[in-house]
């Protein structure tokens, strides 16, 4: 028995063996014919496989690099060639291919790596010969280039052999030698068109005119639109001085390559030779039209102008010459034209003189703050001509060109304890003289005040940060009557509008480490505030823990009505559902009183839109304690400016539905709380008839989107003495868990109420809001 089972495992394990040795074989079969049907993705996948089993196998090495070039991926092929090169060290062909996509990649030295090795072992390998110049050409080394070059005429004579060892005896200024291999690879292949432009250029260099000419006469015949052909008889003709035939060699190129900036360049150049200037300068001005950089065509274009006597723009190219840093004779031909300028625009028109800063309010006065010793002023000189000096108050000031006009600003701190004005002189080049006296008015002397809307700040200026975070984003306002000149936040520049009275501002702020961050305020007049602000991290170390994020929990609370029976329960209702609260992580409550309907509009479809959106708000509650209505199958809450019988005076909870939905994205729960009589069913999408209870442990509720309303009552009316209330704030109360769900809420409130028999309350989704079946939980602290 013992022997039948060691037999039994014997062959099971020759079998396994036998599998496994067939399994690389398989999937490199498989590869293949993905290869074959161009389905190199899939190829790839399945050579890796053949590879992974078996990482010797050369053949899927192979096969994958064939597939990775075919897809694009050199890399991916140019690696395998190397890896197989290891395998393989005496195949010349896997060194050539390796050489072959390095190459492509630009990696010439790895390149030549692989290239050198393929030569080594077959040292007629032709087409490794011709990549390795490539190579080599490329990394500047010639010489090596042409040795290579050498070896692959001694292969074969081709013309490309012949071609590659002029280029590159040309590159190493052999000149003769670069002729006699230009002629012979025309000798070769009698189109050759490259060799015999490269022939025209190497006997234009050695000032074989005749030759050159000749050349560049064949090159034509073989391709008329030829741009060297033209290009290097135009040489030809300008070293002969026969400008008119080079300008027309040069007008044909002008067609064949209207965008080339050195055809024009060079034609311009002739036309000066050729004292056509006219036609210079507009060869010139295609030039600079077709590269603003090029200062030598500036430079061509100033020489031209100054013929054709038109200063002006004569001195505009020096200019631009001058900054460009261009060496030469340019610097005292500048000065000459300069000095021809400067006479024929002579002027007699004084400079104009203008406060920048502060902005006087009306001409010739500047208000300044009351008990100011100096006023710091910037201002500007505008005149067509050059500035001289500017004198404030008898003290030179320095000057700064204004850039793109000819006009100069200047700043200057000037002395005013008991001055009543002060003067500004300005003097042109020409003598032109302006004097203005500027009035002094004394201005109002209170600081601005500074607020901050994000992160909240408390009267007592504590602000609670929901966050650890080393950096802290700040929203704010300033209350002042001036315009605000500056605005700093622990020494940040806050953004705001300049222009603006009261702005609003922002700022990002580093505050580890800090308990405290300062606002610094100044008006234009120089009034300045500070501001300190005491950081409180409580909301921080709440969140932390909290699943819910961050909480907000909003009171409408709408007591005293104009035209509606005023009630006292709300009030008596809010307190009680704060004093329950405050067991709970809720990190902001507001407490909003007593809206008229315009009130209730601006507060849900703006102010709690950038509330929570400035300050990341995950959860929000909404509890409305009031009036409401339920008319033409559309519920309402009334506001308390709202009049008997005009519906169009409530406030229709579509309304604030649509409001809500501009901002539910930013929100993962909303829940709305309507302890208002006559509110209606038209809040609802769906009725979840009975709610599913939900568990502190069930964490997948609160990953999930929630919108929900509860309501107190339907179409019935709701009490003053809101039994409603008193159950939901016991529940929260008396609640022993962790957490407690809102469908706990609404069943115990549910049935609370449903004893009185005045009310049915209402419980489901908000129509309109995006709900994932997730819920509200109430969280307490620990």
């Amino acid at each position: 028995m013992l022997h039948k089972k060691l037999l039994t495992t014997s062959i099971f394990l020759l079998l396994a063996a036998v599998v496994f040795a067939q399994s690389p074989r398989k999937s490199f079969k498989t590869g293949r014919s993905f290869n074959e049907a161009k389905n190199y993705k899939e190829a790839v996948i399945h050579f890796t496989k053949a590879i992974d089993q078996k990482p010797e196998y050369t053949k899927a090495y192979l096969g994958r690099a064939f597939a990775y070039e075919q897809m694009g991926k050199i890399k991916d092929a140019a690696e395998d060639y190397k890896r197989l090169s290891v395998f393989e060290p005496k195949e010349e062909d896997i060194f050539f291919n390796a050489g072959r996509l390095f190459l492509k990649l630009e990696e010439y030295k790895e390149a030549l790596k692989f290239l050198n090795h393929a030569t080594l072992l077959d040292k007629k390998m032709l087409k490794a010969y011709l990549l390795k110049i490539k190579a080599l050409d490329k990394l500047g080394d010639y010489k090596k280039a042409y040795y290579a070059a050498e070896q692959a005429l001694k292969i074969e004579e081709t013309a490309i052999n012949f071609y590659n060892r002029a280029y590159l005896g040309d590159s190493l200024q052999s000149s003769v030698k670069a002729i006699a291999d230009y002629r012979k690879a025309i000798a070769k292949n009698p189109r050759f068109l490259l060799a015999y432009e490269s022939l025209a250029k190497a006997l234009l260099r050695a000032e074989q005119f005749d030759k050159a000419k000749k050349t560049c006469e064949k090159i034509i015949n073989l391709d008329s639109k030829n741009f060297t052909g033209y290009w290097v008889r135009a040489e030809v003709y300008r070293n002969k001085m026969d400008f008119p035939q080079a300008i027309n060699d040069l007008s044909r190129l002008s067609v064949i390559a209207p965008e080339n900036a050195d055809v024009y360049y060079a034609r311009g150049s002739l036309y000066q030779e050729f004292n056509q200037h006219q036609n210079a300068i507009n060869d010139f001005s295609k030039v600079i039209s077709l590269d603003k950089k090029n200062y030598w065509a500036y430079y061509k274009r100033a020489t031209s102008y100054e013929e054709i006597t038109d200063y002006s723009a004569a001195i505009k190219d020096y200019a631009a010459v001058k900054k460009s840093g261009i060496s030469g004779n340019v610097e005292s031909m500048l000065k000459d034209v300069t000095a021809r300028l400067f006479e024929l625009n002579r002027e007699e028109k004084s400079p104009e003189i203008v406060i920048i800063d502060p902005k006087p309010l009306k001409k010739g006065i500047v208000d300044v703050v009351e008990n100011a010793k100096t006023v710091s002023i910037t201002g500007q000189i505008n005149d067509q001509s050059d500035i001289k000096y500017v004198k404030v108050n008898d003290q030179d000031v320095e000057l700064v060109e204004d850039s793109g006009t000819n006009n100069k600003q200047f700043t200057a701190t000037v002395p005013i304890e008991g001055a009543v004005d002060f003067t500004i002189i300005a003097s042109d080049v020409y003598g032109n003289v302006q004097t203005s006296v500027f009035k002094l008015r004394r201005t109002e002397v209170n600081p601005p005040i500074a607020n901050l809307i994000t992160p909240y700040a408390s009267d007592n200026g504590e602000v609670y940060l929901d966050s650890n975070d080393p950096s802290l984003y700040i929203e704010g306002k300033i209350e002042d009557e001036s315009l605000i000149k500056s605005i700093f936040v622990d020494g940040a520049t806050a953004s705001y509008l300049i222009d603006r009275l009261n702005p609003k501002f922002t700022a990002t702020v580093n505050v580890q480490n800090k308990n405290k961050i300062t606002v610094k305020v100044e008006d234009i007049y120089g009034n300045i505030s500070r501001t300190v602000f005491t950081l409180n991290r409580e909301n921080a170390n709440m969140l932390a823990n909290n699943p819910m994020g961050k909480t907000w929990f909003i009171f409408i609370e709408n007591s005293n009505y104009q035209t509606f029976a005023s009630l006292e329960g709300p009030t008596k209702d809010v307190t009680l559902m704060k004093k329950a609260l405050a067991n709970y992580k809720i990190n902001k409550i507001i407490h909003k009183k007593d809206l008229s309907k315009k009130a209730l509009e601006k507060f849900f479809a703006i102010d709690l839109r950038d509330l929570v959106r400035s300050n990341k708000v995950s959860s929000l509650v909404i509890w409305y304690a009031g009036h409401g209505k339920f008319i033409n199958e559309t519920g309402y809450w009334i506001p308390i400016d709202a009049k008997r019988d005009d519906e169009f005076s409530y406030f229709n909870t579509n309304s604030l539905k649509a409001s809500m939905q501009s901002y539910s994205k930013y929100i993962t729960h909303t829940l709305i709380i309507s302890d208002a009589c006559e509110s209606g069913p038209s809040f609802y999408q769906a009725m979840r008839s009975t709610p599913q209870l939900r568990s502190c442990d069930d964490v997948t509720a609160t990953r999930f989107r929630s919108s929900q309303v509860f309501s107190s009552a339907g179409y019935e009316l709701a009490t003053d003495d809101s039994q409603f209330t008193r159950t939901f704030a016991n529940s929260l109360t008396y609640n022993q868990s962790a957490c407690i769900p809102i469908e706990t809420i609404v069943s115990k409130v549910s049935k609370a109420v449903a004893k009185n028999n005045t009310q049915k309350p209402q419980f489901g989704k908000i129509a309109g809001l995006e709900d994932e079946n997730g819920t509200f939980f109430f969280i307490r602290k620990d």
